[in-house]
């Protein structure tokens, strides 16, 4: 058993709300040099700078989980990681026929940046990628799993766009094993209100659109090793602190 820095959450330029600066070899670049072991670049409803991101962590020795911060119909947000960058990107295809084809205006919500694993500006993508999608919460499971991936509710402790803002509660019949919680100081009180918590590893990350947001090297996981595949099977047992 291995214990690994991680900050799972990240935005890169792609995200209309992410600034410019977070380019792939930015965020690699920096994750590596304050000691992160591994990141996730989760982009609004697209995969379309993991690759990016994937092949400049390569050559820094970081492990970077291909993922999306995916829009539910219900507007609750979830981080979605995949063991392969093959099933990430399958399923941004996906995800790209259930997006509404809203036109970006990015005088108004921002760029939405491809870029290459040096920087280069390979395009922009056409559509606003932070409306909701038309897939339901509770297909979310399913849908990831056949992918290869894993589904985490982002920031429950959030007071809009989460599973508890947005839903008011947990499915009974949910079977996601991990959460994200921005605050840990409010995990005693959201596990009391909620018990199916109990069962779930919990991990915080940053949510981070500015590069100086990136956590610092402080937060760890324990797996048997750095594959994306160890990790998610560690991020979804709870029996890992």
């Amino acid at each position: 058993m291995i214990s690994l820095t991680y900050d799972l959450h990240i935005h890169s330029c792609l995200s209309p709300c992410g600034d410019e600066d977070m380019t792939p070899a930015n965020i690699a670049g920096l994750a590596s040099l304050i000691g992160l072991d591994v990141i996730a670049v989760t982009d609004h409803n697209s995969c379309q700078n993991c690759p990016a991101v994937v092949r400049t962590g390569q050559k820094l020795g970081l492990t970077v989980i291909p993922g999306m911060e995916l829009c539910t119909s219900e507007e609750v947000h979830v981080l979605c990681l995949f063991d392969s960058l093959d099933g990430a990107m399958d399923f941004d295809a996906y995800v790209q026929k259930h997006l509404p084809k809203i036109p970006n205006n990015e005088d108004i919500f921002g760029r939405q940046t491809i870029c290459s694993h040096t920087d280069e500006i390979l395009g922009s993508y056409p559509y606003l990628l932070i409306n909701a999608t038309d897939i339901s919460f509770d297909n979310v499971y399913d849908l990831t799993k056949s992918f290869g991936g894993i589904m985490i509710p982002a920031h429950i402790d959030k007071n809009s766009t989460s599973l508890l803002s947005n839903l008011g509660f947990i499915p009974p019949d949910s079977r996601f094993t991990c959460v994200e919680v921005k605050d840990m100081n409010r995990l005693p009180q959201l596990k009391a209100n909620n018990p199916y918590l109990s069962k779930c590893r919990v991990i915080t990350d940053s949510d981070a659109h500015y590069l100086e947001h990136i956590h610092e090297a402080v937060h760890r996981i324990h797996c048997d090793s750095p594959s994306p595949k160890d990790i998610l099977r560690s991020l979804t047992d709870s029996s890992h602190g």
